[in-house]
């Protein structure tokens, strides 16, 4: 069994409603897909996928080899038992914001422009997508997009838009610790550049851990908690997980397109007559707190935790 791979070209062929059916049933059965064709540049891709490793040696390699998570797994090999690190991901990461931009990795020649240039690409990309998704939903166009950007101005985005930089080191003891512990994404639509060459991202799907195969140029698109809010349950957000890996530096770079944080966010798609909305209304930041201390718990809690509008 292997995720749905999609050529995101053909929308705009003779193949359309073959391409949109591929889609719907992808977010339905799955919560995360590979695009192919995507119209972000492969010469673009390759540059951003050539200064990140750059970036990770020059900038940030000596200092994961001092972090919390290397002394930690070291301590807990030390003991003789077989336990393994729970709380702790084997992971270096960081984040490219619209406005901390003063904070990116600056010692690294071209990956500022790179990056800013790709986010902008996947920006594109993923209002693409979620008109996609509004297509499918019976949503009309630009609904989502929409919904997330409450309280925009002047055409002034508000939606929380940020790319996280992961790279995850070889460890020596990769069945002692997670790369990134398993979780559903808080948010809207995420769009993944996964390492090309190492594996190690799975996905849950039908009680059984799935690989997300390694495919060249692909973006990997994965639904949010607030997308499976939206479509009333339709589509669900997708349990996945990263493992630790004995060898290889595996790259992911993941941008988040989320709600704003005043945004209201409840079920844009009717339920059945006679049946009852599955979720409440609430604001996306009211979300976010319960969600950042149950992050890797149950989602459906979550869902009841909220305060409701």
């Amino acid at each position: 069994m292997a995720i749905p791979v999609i050529d995101f070209s053909k929308l705009n062929g003779e193949e359309r409603e073959k391409t949109l059916s591929e889609i719907a049933k992808a977010c339905e059965e799955w919560g995360f897909f590979q695009l192919m064709n995507h119209g972000i540049p492969l010469e673009l891709l390759n540059k951003v996928k050539t200064l990140s490793a750059e970036c990770y040696k020059k900038e940030r390699e000596e200092a994961f080899k001092t972090s919390s998570p290397v002394k930690l797994l070291n301590e807990l090999v030390q003991k003789t038992s077989g336990e393994k690190l729970e709380n702790v991901d084997w992971e270096d990461v960081f984040t490219l914001l619209d406005h901390n931009q003063n904070e990116w990795p600056s010692n690294t020649s071209g990956l500022k422009e790179a990056m800013g240039e790709y986010r902008e690409e996947v920006r594109k990309l993923a209002s693409k997508m979620m008109e996609v998704m509004d297509e499918n939903l019976g949503l009309p166009k630009g609904y989502i997009k929409k919904a997330f950007n409450e309280g925009m101005e002047d055409g002034e985005e508000t939606a929380f838009f940020g790319t996280k930089v992961s790279h995850y080191p070889p460890c020596p003891h990769p069945e002692r610790v997670n790369g990134l512990r398993a979780h559903t994404d808080a948010g809207g639509v995420v769009l993944l550049f996964q390492d090309d060459e190492y594996d190690g991202l799975q996905v849950l799907k039908d009680g059984e851990w799935i690989d997300v195969q390694p495919l060249p140029n692909a973006i990997v698109i994965n639904t949010g908690d607030q997308i499976e809010v939206l479509s009333n349950g339709r589509y669900k957000s997708a349990w996945h997980r990263v493992l630790a890996r004995e060898e290889g530096n595996r790259r992911s770079i993941a941008s988040f397109y989320n709600p704003s944080y005043k945004a209201a966010i409840g079920p844009a798609v009717v339920a059945e007559e006679g049946s009852e909305n599955k979720y409440p209304k609430f604001v996306f930041g009211d979300y976010m707190d319960v969600y950042a201390n149950q992050k890797f718990m149950p989602k459906e809690p979550r869902f009841l935790a909220v305060k409701s509008l």
